[in-house]
């Protein structure tokens, strides 16, 4: 459930944020803000899925996510291909992420 409340929030704020880059700095409607906020709204409350006990330690997992779901959107969305360091750095995040959110840590440790 995780992975998908990750994926899935990674979409909906890049998305969200995207409506507002359109807005200002593509020169499309004012209007692309309404489905923009609808979307943030729900990339918030998707970040609440996650079983973490701490919401600081669930929101940095969740940046290496957000950063390979912006790289991909970087490419599948417009168009531009990643070169090497955009992958690397992608990769770099998400095996944080995973070191955040997977580490072990002894009962009741901060």
């Amino acid at each position: 459930m995780t992975a998908f409340a990750f994926v899935f929030a990674a979409l909906a704020e890049i998305a969200g944020c995207f409506a507002f880059w359109a807005w200002i700095r593509l020169g499309k409607s004012v209007l692309w803000i309404a489905p923009g906020i609808a979307s943030l709204c729900l990339f918030a409350w998707l970040l609440t899925i996650p079983d973490a006990d701490n919401a600081g330690r669930s929101y940095a997992a969740y940046g290496g996510v957000y950063v390979v779901s912006a790289v991909l959107w970087l490419w599948l969305v417009e168009g531009a291909r990643p070169d090497r360091w955009d992958l690397l750095g992608a990769v770099v995040c998400l095996v944080g992420a995973g070191i955040i959110f997977f580490g072990p840590r002894a009962a009741g440790a901060a």
